[in-house]
């Protein structure tokens, strides 16, 4: 499609008439034409404090968010996952939560013989503030993302036009059909990451990216790499001719007022900024000591500090700004520093061919293992090695920064996801799920590893024809979790699944052959319909299962309904009806 020029590609354009390519999209070159600030004719929501109500979210389930993140402060399992951490969740325009817990400098080093941190007197110890500074780790590939579609407005490079032809010796090693695209997707081939540090000088670091050959041809597999954002850096630093840093400045926090989000904090900063580890051999690949207000990746650092990969440093509001930013199509106030339609990319999977690897230009989407119950289709985020993470659920215009010092006082402290999981699951049980029918609706609940049953009285339907009808929603872990219909005909000794049909406003009805509905269901309630078996005692229960790990916002059904020939066998508006039904870890919700 080289050579053609489009004024912006919406995601139902993209679905309607892009090409399949190597899983992902053949989209047209952007139209050539300026990045930089413009204003705006209307504006876009900024962000102010305020409160829970303002924000259209739920103190309980807020407040819940920053409970369960200190439960992180202890053993969890073994050691804290963090020294501590600043959560910031909002929604449109409103701040909602924006507290600082924990310490940002606790430990002075890491005694590996007891495997205990070597705290600092009492009276050196800084406590996190809402204005903390941290390392961000790898949501500087983000950044690095966002300076990349910048130029790709403006032409320079293409999308889909090889790295070789911006960097010739990239090419080397069989790289010569690695593109942009496969860059900002993790679809390149390269392997995850090699010790770029090892070498001497910047140019032999750079060389050995050029000399890497990929594991896997281009567009083949996803694995994510650091490889992929340095070499990215590169292109940019060589097609504008300036260095990353400055790009960042003059594209991204000088427009957006982002004056706590930079490379290379200045000393003055370094009581300012969360320490992250004591980094010596054999865990870390440098020795040297406490890194407090210096870029903790050993890659970054040999690199002096600005790399594509790692390398910013940033507070919670500023990254809240930047969310806010994409979430309003790319301005924020008056200031613009990308088009809607190249939000919409970096929000839209090109990864269709590696399901569980969605992702758009730089942003990881629908990743429950640490966005929790915010997942969905369009859910986009990133996390940092340090302990960061940012999340973007344009469904609900919600938004959460979770940024802990998870690497202080070693690496090997923390272990999994849990506290970035538990606070996007808090944030998205706020935002509030309007019954469909009244006041009130069952909800299945979020906890993992758990089954609970939503049982009807029994029902006599032998005379057939008898059919069940309901509102339904549902957002659950795909394939993982699932809400399933079951009918019993021997007082619950055996239960079968029973076909139903979903239908919402615009869309064809969906058949469910198996009796089950599971994943993304667009947040919005269905109509359900079934057909039910003929017996003089038929029990009908809602099922909801979820393993061990991750969960989605849950399930809910309102207006049950059952009917036959014209008589009403249940109904769960009418009093005596709700109070037989067994519900065993679903609850009668009111959000």
């Amino acid at each position: 499609m080289a050579g053609q020029a489009t004024s912006g590609w919406t995601r139902r354009q993209l679905g309607a008439g892009a090409l399949a390519l190597g899983g992902a999209l053949a989209i047209a070159p952007f139209a050539a034409g300026p990045a930089a600030a413009v204003s705006d004719r209307g504006r876009r929501p900024t962000l102010r404090h305020g409160s829970a109500e303002r924000a259209g979210l739920l103190p309980g389930h807020l407040r819940r968010l920053v409970t369960d993140a200190e439960t992180f402060l202890g053993p969890s399992p073994q050691h804290p996952w963090y020294a501590g951490a600043v959560l910031l969740a909002g929604r449109g325009g409103t701040v909602a939560l924006h507290e600082p817990i924990g310490m940002a400098v606790r430990y002075r080093a890491y005694d590996e013989t007891t495997d205990t941190g070597v705290e600092f007197p009492a009276g050196q110890q800084i406590p996190m503030a809402e204005d903390t500074v941290f390392d961000l780790a790898s949501i500087s590939k983000l950044f690095t993302s966002i300076l990349a579609v910048q130029q790709l407005e403006r032409g320079a490079p293409e999308l889909e036009a090889p790295v070789a032809s911006y960097l010739p010796d990239f090419g080397r090693a069989g790289k010569q059909h690695v593109t942009i695209r496969h860059l900002l997707t993790h679809t390149s081939g390269f392997r995850a990451w090699i010790p770029l540090y090892s070498a001497p000088t910047y140019e032999e670091r750079v060389r050995l990216v050029y000399d890497e050959a990929p594991v896997n041809p281009p567009g083949t597999a996803y694995l994510y790499s650091d490889l992929n954002m340095i070499s990215l850096q590169l292109v940019l630093e060589k097609v504008t001719g300036r260095t990353l840093d400055v790009l960042l400045r003059d594209g991204v926090t000088r427009p957006l007022g982002l004056t706590r989000t930079r490379y290379n904090p200045p000393a003055s900063w370094r009581s300012a900024i969360a320490a992250t580890e004591d980094a010596r051999l054999p865990w870390s690949g440098l020795d040297r000591g406490l890194v407090w207000g210096e870029v903790h990746d050993e890659n970054a650092f040999s690199l002096g500090g600005v790399a594509g990969h790692a390398g910013v440093f940033s507070c919670a509001w500023d990254l809240a700004v930047l969310g806010r930013t994409l979430l309003n199509g790319g301005s924020y106030g008056r200031v613009r520093i990308l088009r809607p339609e190249s939000v919409e990319l970096m929000f839209t999977d090109f990864n269709t061919d590696f399901p569980g690897d969605e992702h758009g230009l730089g942003f990881e989407l629908y990743q429950h293992w640490y966005m929790g119950a915010m997942a969905t289709p369009r859910t986009a985020g990133h996390t940092g090695f340090t302990g960061t993470s940012l999340v973007l659920d344009p469904t609900t215009d919600s938004f959460l920064v979770v940024l802990g010092n998870s690497v202080h006082p070693v690496r090997s402290w923390r272990s999994g996801s849990a506290p970035r999981v538990a606070a996007g699951t808090n944030l998205a049980r706020a935002v509030p799920v309007r019954p469909a029918h009244g006041r009130t609706a069952w909800f299945s609940g979020t906890a993992s590893s758990t089954t609970a049953t939503l049982t009807l009285p029994a029902l006599d339907t032998s005379a057939g024809g008898a059919r069940l009808r309901c509102s339904l929603w549902w957002d659950t872990e795909p394939g993982s979790d699932a809400l399933v219909l079951e009918a019993s005909t021997d007082d619950g000794t055996s239960w079968q699944p029973v076909p139903f049909t979903t239908s919402r406003r615009g869309e064809a009805p969906r058949e469910h052959p198996a009796g089950s509905a599971t994943g993304w269901s667009g947040r919005v309630w269905h109509r359900l319909s079934a057909g039910l078996p003929a017996a003089r005692g038929l029990t009908l229960r809602w099922r909801y299962t979820t393993d061990r790990l991750y969960v989605g916002r849950g399930a809910y059904v309102d207006g049950v309904r059952a009917e036959a020939g014209g008589d009403v066998l249940f109904h769960d508006a009418r009093p005596a009806d709700a109070a037989r039904v067994e519900a065993v870890g679903w609850s009668a919700s009111a959000d």
